[in-house]
């Protein structure tokens, strides 16, 4: 065994799990999960129907890259969505298909870490897990960047000193941002890419929520728009993750890309070959149909923000409450422990919501998690609805 692998925390949802054992919530009271930021909207029938039209494809080995009518309809999708005119964007070097983010957020630590030349992996903290546990397997040290509410909870790239960056190789950002659904701004991203010019370092742009956002004016910017803007159209140095999971509600399709730099993406489809997860061939023609539409996207975000205005409209009242520029969480201050109010939460009411500090390390002595909690607004709204009035219930008894 890898020695790396005793690195690892267990997972966020572990740990809740143990939080959990031996209470008994009410038996009246139904259980509402908020805990997992996994999609239920309806999947699209459109996309469920191309599933099942090309299921023959099956019986066939589907190959690394993908076919290329689905990464044209990437290309397609990239192109409008963030503002690149098409001729910069080359669906065969500039993109890879890949199995959902999660795995290639993964995988791509294992391509690019030197473990050798003692690696630094920034990452935002709170954050997703697998970029955690991706840089301790590729042999690198995390090096976390505290996200706060004085700072909108966005990462504060000055503060990290020059020796980090110097020993920096991979930079992960999330924008729009889990837990807090905060998105780093176009000035920020360009800092960032002269950052990693000058200390040569690869930035990963995880923006699966990118497509869940509250302004229908504004959507949030993408690290490749940025590269563009200031005149990168090579993009180099900069690489994004987008899925289908949140955007058109199929998290079991486990269907995303990777998009950027083509001389990073000519390594990582090298690795990639090896590695072997390549998309099956119903799933591609599935997820050509999905980027090619826009209208079940924005179904999809009037329905969360009805949930959001509901939800907010019955606790602002009661306690700090903000509606997050992007993302399905609301990132809620707590008045005691997150860990206590995720446990009393779900003794007294039967909904379970996900303690900050589990999503977040110690570090400069503060764990920037703590007093939070995430809540996912991924239930009917008739649930969040009844979730909200049992909160506000709770957050009484604790006045």
């Amino acid at each position: 065994m890898t020695p790396n692998l005793t690195h690892l925390h267990p997972y966020p949802f572990e740990k809740l799990a143990q939080l959990k054992h031996g209470i008994t919530p009410p038996a009246d009271k139904t259980h509402i999960a908020l805990s997992i930021g996994e999609p239920t909207h309806p999947t699209p029938d459109f996309i469920k129907a191309a599933l099942a039209q090309h299921s023959q494809g099956l019986g066939i080995y589907p190959t690394t890259k993908g076919i290329p009518e689905l990464r044209a309809s990437i290309a397609d999708w990239l192109s409008i969505r963030f503002k690149i005119p098409a001729e910069f964007i080359d669906s065969d070097t500039h993109i890879l298909p890949v199995s959902g983010t999660r795995e290639a957020l993964f995988s791509f630590a294992q391509c690019i870490v030197d473990p050798t030349d003692k690696p630094v992996v920034i990452m935002p903290n709170p954050f997703y897990q697998i970029y955690e546990g991706a840089t301790l397997l590729a042999g690198a040290e995390p090096y976390f960047l505290n996200t706060l509410e004085d700072s909108g909870y966005l990462p504060d790239f000055d503060s990290v000193p020059e020796h980090i960056w110097q020993r920096c190789q991979l930079i992960y950002i999330c924008s729009p941002g889990n837990p807090s659904g905060a998105v780093i701004s176009q000035s920020e991203q360009e800092k960032l890419i002269g950052l990693a010019e000058k200390y040569d370092f690869i930035i990963a742009s995880d923006e699966c929520y990118s497509e869940l956002y509250d302004d229908e004016n504004n959507p949030p910017i993408g690290l490749l728009q940025s590269a563009y803007a200031m005149g990168n159209t090579d993009f180099k140095r900069c690489v994004v993750f987008h899925s289908l999971s949140k955007r058109s509600n199929v998290p079991g399709l486990r269907s995303g890309f990777v998009a950027g730099d083509a001389d990073i993406l000519k390594a990582y489809f090298q690795y990639r070959t090896y590695q072997g997860c390549a998309m099956p061939l119903p799933t591609q023609y599935a997820s050509i149909k999905a980027w090619g539409d826009e209208t079940h996207v924005q179904e999809n975000r009037d329905l969360y923000r009805e949930k959001f205005t509901a939800f907010i409209s019955i606790l602002e009242n009661i306690c700090e409450i903000h509606k997050p520029p992007a993302s399905f969480y609301v990132w809620l201050k707590t008045p005691i422990s997150d860990t206590d109010f995720a446990q009393q939460l779900f003794a007294q009411e039967n909904i379970t919501v996900l303690p900050g500090s589990y999503l977040s390390r110690p570090f400069e002595g503060i764990n920037p998690g703590a007093n939070h909690v995430r809540i996912a607004l991924v239930a009917p709204l008739s649930e969040c609805i009844k979730a909200a009035n049992r909160i506000h219930n709770f957050l009484t008894t604790l006045k």
